[in-house]
């Protein structure tokens, strides 16, 4: 089978035969019809996360069909149309097979934060046509025509749903949507601030419309977004070049601030914009994953005078069985747009243009869409 290999930060991915092992006990394999290009793909494989492996296949965001099932595997059959995410729910950490109330995260319900390792992080399943072994970078590798996963990983989606665009909630919809919906737990009313109007915080914006915000403001520094962005219910849009973002805000709100500002960029200078533009009792949700060594600063006198919150929020703190059908009930209902986010479609061997132009931050996402779907 082919898959785009990355042998070494910033390098191009060369394109090339790889062999993969067939599913051991626990294991899934799966025929990439699609995988979308993410922010955290483009980070990993320009060095911005120093120690990550190489030779490594990236790609996160998937959707394909099983086409293998290893021994002691349950609810899936060959033949199932699949998303494939980065989040495991083991259960089989020490934390959680002693019931630890705060650190058993899988079974507490945070399947997001689980630390168990498998067999499949510690022993490399692609290997190369000089028989050295490849990383799964991420713990998917869908920059390839198969892969091997954990059952947890998958979610189950419409057989007539089309794999390029289910493979947009494997990780930037569901992120984007989870903040807003598990993390934030925003009200219906609220007025909201999207800062970084990429994979995910396109669909932080979606979120806030699905959920009946009053005021929803798109920030960037790139106008071209903007047009997706309005189309998909902004109501205001803010060029950060060219517009003093805090003073606009205020006039927005009538001096109040945001109830919810959401952080989709990389960026300190962000998290810090997020800050200052929360109203009294406003909630700041960082929902980027910046580079290695990023920081910001926060002024804390705010968080305790106007009675705010930050939060964090990893892969949306989202739960696969539990998110992944709301998410699909809202796209058939036409509430949620997964075709308008797609900027571009690739085949695999043109993954170094659809990279670069991800890369250029303009692109809601590129897409590589695989000749098996």
């Amino acid at each position: 089978m082919k898959a785009a290999v990355s042998y070494g930060a910033g390098q191009p991915l060369v394109v090339e035969e790889v062999a993969i092992d067939a599913p051991s006990r626990g294991e899934v394999a799966v025929q990439v019809g699609a995988c979308a290009i993410c922010q955290s793909d483009l980070h990993y494989l320009s060095g911005a996360w120093p120690g990550k492996p190489f030779p490594v296949i990236c790609g996160h965001e998937v959707a394909g069909t099983v086409v293998g099932v290893g021994r002691s595997v349950a609810g899936v059959r060959e033949g199932d149309r699949v998303i494939v995410s980065l989040i495991r729910n083991l259960g089989t950490c020490e934390p959680c097979l002693a019931g630890h109330p705060s650190h058993g995260y899988c079974r507490a319900g945070h399947p997001y934060l689980c630390e168990a390792t498998l067999p499949l992080d510690r022993e490399e399943r692609f290997a190369n046509g000089d028989g050295a072994r490849v990383h799964q970078g991420l713990k998917v590798g869908g920059f390839a025509e198969q892969i091997l996963v954990h059952p947890s990983q998958l979610a189950a989606i419409p057989a007539d749903m089309p794999l390029e665009e289910a493979s947009l909630l494997a990780c930037g919809v569901l992120t984007g949507y989870g903040a807003v919906f598990n993390s934030a737990k925003m009200r219906p009313g609220a007025s909201v601030a999207v800062i970084g109007i990429g994979g995910v915080g396109i669909n932080c914006l979606q979120a806030a419309v699905i959920g009946d915000a009053e005021t929803v403001i798109a920030i960037d520094v790139v106008p071209e977004k903007f047009a997706l962005a309005q189309a998909l219910g902004a109501t205001h849009t803010l060029n950060a070049k060219e517009t003093p973002v805090v003073e606009a805000v205020m006039e927005i709100t009538d001096g109040f601030g945001v109830d919810y500002a959401f952080v989709a960029a990389g960026s300190g200078a962000a998290i810090e914009q997020g800050s200052e533009i929360l109203a009294k009792l406003g909630c700041l949700v960082v929902a980027a994953l910046p580079p290695a060594g990023v920081t910001a600063q926060i002024q804390p006198r705010f968080l305790v005078n106007k009675n705010q919150s930050m939060l964090g929020t990893k892969m949306g703190s989202a739960r696969l069985s539990h998110d992944i059908p709301i998410l699909i009930e809202h796209y058939r209902a036409g509430r949620l747009k997964l075709g308008a986010l797609i900027a571009e479609r690739y085949p695999l061997d043109r993954i170094n243009d659809a990279i670069e132009s991800a890369g250029q931050g303009a692109a809601a996402r590129n897409v590589i869409a695989f000749a098996s779907q």
